[in-house]
């Protein structure tokens, strides 16, 4: 029995017994074999989260919760992430970038506001590059460039080169895997104390990825260039991108030159729309009223 049957059966059954409230998660399959699973709430303009690399839906609970009172809110794990099939093919943001484009169409989606986290960007771009900016209302990048690794001093990227391939180097196996996201988490992602219950919430979401995945995706994500999709973006389309404060002095000139129309909003850690979910809504909110 695949995933898709028994998520529809569950939601039958709790609602014929009247147990919880009806299940917002489902899932699609994009391809055979290879199930994502996705969860769809609320009604009105939809607005799409996608997550970053190794994360799920999980880490857009502050932006459910307010948002699909209002909105219809849609997110999902992308392949090998989470709850949807781990996969030998696909493991970069082109497919995922098509996936996200089957959803969209799996759901009847027009139109729907692009949000990504981190790499979770280079799907929306990648959607648009396939799609036009024809097939989004507008478009939100969290914390992340449009050229990731470039190799250029001045350019805002993830990194060095070095501090690139040092962490691929690190997520080759199971252990290593966790020791970077806990680092990564401790000293970039969170700026309030990072507790073991917060770790535990975190790693446990990034590590069901395995290593092999998480290694995939980071190269992949590392070597991606959207800047000429991002560019198009910024000149026909809303845009906007939220930046973590240690990124902000490379961030704001890079951006200023290269997406000159779009917004730009400076607070926090790499995770800011969680730890201060208030703000970021405000500011999404804000963002979605200018299309509405």
């Amino acid at each position: 029995m695949s995933k898709s049957t028994l998520t529809c059966l569950a939601t039958t059954l709790i609602a014929a017994w009247g147990v919880g409230p009806a299940l917002a998660g489902d899932y699609l399959q994009v391809e055979p074999g290879v199930d994502l699973y996705y969860e769809d709430h609320g009604t009105g303009l939809p607005i799409v989260l996608v997550p970053g690399w190794t994360f799920t839906t999980e880490v857009f609970e502050h932006q459910i919760a307010t948002f699909a009172k209002t909105h219809r809110v849609i997110t999902f794990d992308p392949r090998s992430h989470g709850r949807s099939t781990v996969t030998m093919e696909g493991n970069n943001y082109v497919t995922q970038g098509a996936d996200l484009a089957k959803l969209v169409d799996h759901l009847g989606v027009e139109k729907p506001v692009l949000v990504g986290w981190s790499f979770g960007c280079l799907a929306t771009w990648e959607f648009v590059k396939i799609r036009s900016t024809d097939a989004a209302s507008a478009h939100m990048c969290i914390d992340l460039s449009p050229t990731p690794m470039t190799g250029k001093e001045g350019d805002w990227t993830e990194g060095s080169i070095a501090d690139i391939s040092g962490l691929y180097d690190g997520v080759q196996s199971a252990k290593g895997h966790r020791d970077a996201i806990h680092w990564y988490a401790d000293e970039v992602m969170i700026e309030q104390d990072y507790t073991p219950e917060l770790a535990r919430w975190i790693e446990d979401q990034s590590t069901q990825s395995p290593p092999w995945v998480a290694a995939a995706y980071w190269a992949a994500g590392n070597f991606s260039n959207y800047l000429v999709t991002a560019k198009e973006i910024d000149a026909k389309l809303p845009s906007s991108f939220v930046v973590a404060e240690h990124w902000a002095d490379t961030a704001r000139p890079y951006l200023a030159k290269h997406t000159p129309n779009s917004d730009v909003h400076v607070f926090g850690g790499h995770m800011m729309f969680w730890e201060y979910p208030d703000k970021f809504n405000r500011i999404l909110a804000g963002f979605v009223s200018q299309i509405e």
